[in-house]
């Protein structure tokens, strides 16, 4: 059985979960990820810019940056902290990709998640 399948949902704790989405990330299940960590009425926004609101949409702006990368080197993880009892985690991470120009590209970030029922509801990343 497959690792991310052995606790359900419900009962995997957030950093169970946050190691799942980190695994799915690195083994390029992105657009798989957003169906499996993010609720339905998830909120997830860029720094200060206005929120993206619902699943469906923030799939669609996934798919729009992902259209723009033609090979996915390398993510990187460099920090994670989790507070079960606020429902909380944060990484911090950089990836490395070639995009459609041919161009290298390396991007470091970090996620604040709050999750709900094992599924991220909101998702704020800073980036500069």
């Amino acid at each position: 059985m497959p690792k991310e399948m052995q606790m359900t949902t419900a009962t995997a704790s957030i950093q169970e979960r946050v190691e799942q989405l980190k695994d799915y990330i690195n083994t390029g299940r992105i657009l798989e990820a957003m169906e499996e960590f993010y609720a339905d009425d998830v909120e997830m926004r860029e720094n200060s810019e206005a929120p993206t609101l619902g699943l469906a949409a923030n799939i669609e702006r996934e798919k729009a940056f992902l259209s723009g990368v033609k090979a996915w080197n390398w993510t990187k993880w460099h920090a994670t902290a989790v507070n079960d009892r606020e429902n909380i985690s944060i990484v911090e991470y950089s990836f490395e990709f070639v995009n459609s120009e041919g161009e290298t590209v390396v991007y470091s970030q970090a996620a604040v998640q709050r999750w709900r029922d094992g599924k991220i509801v909101s998702e704020r990343f800073y980036h500069g």
